[in-house]
């Protein structure tokens, strides 16, 4: 490269990203919100910046992250099989603890076979662009998880997004296809910033009368709905017509990874089709004992889901009589709806003054008018914490003009 053509270089790439300066406004608030250094394990606790700080931004909805149990379970897998895979599930990396995570799965979910990705957000790109090809139609509802979204855009099916939980929505959306290609309705259980459950029953009738199938991204129902949280189908009884059960292990399972269970002929094409599985490192013993502690936990400890079901409805109960704006949900996903980004992060920013920790949810994640302070509650929390939470919530509330 000669001097005239060092000089000419121009580096776009830095003019774009210079130009992003969202956080440093933030910052000089004294309001960023994120990346927050957590120094302990992820309990009702955790200390940060050596302060104690009660945790309501967790999805460790059965709080099991720190039960005896699950810790055992992980040390005992890294004393056997080591720390990690070396290889993806397709060749080297498939230990035995793989395939019997695969069968509890199945039978936990009401399933013939089930298989494990290496992440959740994994689990939805390995899934939904592999079953589905051109020509086929994908449709999501507008408020669906990011990775259904991202695993919609890896396929070359046509995407139809309709209305938030909109039967009416959905039936015109379906109506609009041709009728002999695939349909994949591909649906949130939970939806993880509302809170509120998916009408199953009509988006499992509408499927039978227009022939298409339905995915459930359980990522936010396993372990709260459902029989010893067994998830949304099992929750309406529409296991046998929902096609693919999809989950994370970040969430109720204390873990990492991410499953979809479904028929024996489908999970065997997503096993020698699916790039996301076939071309990614497999997920790690210690990752997979975990889980399966936590299936034995969920299914013999069920006074940790009927005591977060307890402090759930106390605490929308209390909120919504205090006057604040909760939407419609009905889970342990509270939405504290605030609708202006400013007096959000100043929400946040109090709240943790007064040691508490919660998720801010702003623009262009949500529209500005509809931002919220997420507020999750977990098993593990006591009455006295949540009583804590509420009263400083309420303080924060009158202090800022949000009731």
């Amino acid at each position: 490269m000669n001097d005239k053509e060092t000089i000419a270089y121009r580096n776009i790439l830095r003019e774009k990203t210079s130009q992003y300066n969202e956080p440093e406004k933030i910052q000089a608030l004294g309001l960023y919100p994120y990346f927050r250094p957590i120094e302990s394990e992820q309990d009702t606790e955790v200390y940060i910046h050596g302060k104690k700080v009660l945790m309501f931004g967790s999805n460790s909805y059965l709080g099991l992250t720190c039960h005896p149990k699950i810790k055992e379970a992980a040390k005992a897998a890294i004393d056997k099989y080591g720390t990690g895979c070396a290889g993806s599930r397709f060749l080297n990396g498939t230990l035995d603890i793989h395939n019997e995570l695969e069968e509890k799965l199945a039978d936990f979910t009401g399933k013939e076979d089930a298989i494990v990705f290496s992440t959740g957000f994994q689990s939805n790109q390995g899934v939904i662009p592999t079953i589905t090809g051109r020509n086929d139609y994908i449709l999501l509802d507008e408020l669906d998880h990011a990775s259904i979204i991202e695993g919609a855009r890896l396929s070359f099916a046509k995407t139809i997004k309709y209305r938030h939980n909109n039967m009416q929505s959905l039936e015109s959306c379906l109506e609009k296809c041709d009728p002999d290609r695939l349909k994949l309705i591909v649906v949130d259980g939970v939806f993880s910033m509302d809170g509120d459950i998916v009408n199953l029953p009509e988006i499992v009738r509408l499927s039978r009368k227009y022939n298409a199938n339905v995915m459930v991204d359980d990522a936010h129902s396993l372990g709260i709905l459902g029989r010893q949280g067994r998830g949304t189908a099992d929750h309406f009884g529409l296991t046998d017509q929902v096609d693919f059960i999809m989950g994370t292990f970040s969430k109720s399972f204390a873990s990492l990874g991410g499953f979809v269970s479904g028929d024996k002929h489908t999970i065997s094409y997503l096993k020698h089709n699916s790039r996301a599985l076939i071309f990614s490192a497999s997920i790690t013993p210690a990752s997979v004992a975990v889980v399966l502690a936590a299936l034995e936990i969920m299914k013999t400890e069920p006074e940790r889901i009927e005591h977060l079901w307890k402090l759930t409805h106390y605490c929308i109960n209390t909120l919504r009589m205090r006057g604040f704006e909760l939407g419609t949900t009905s889970t342990p996903i509270i939405p504290i709806i605030i609708r202006n980004n400013l007096k959000t992060f100043k929400f946040t920013s109090r709240l943790m003054d007064e040691g508490l920790f919660v998720n801010p949810v702003l623009s262009p994640a949500v529209s500005e008018d509809m931002t919220l302070i997420r507020f999750s509650l977990m098993a593990t929390h006591t009455q006295q914490q949540v009583d804590y939470a509420i009263d400083k919530i309420i303080a924060i509330g009158k202090e800022l003009s949000v009731i």
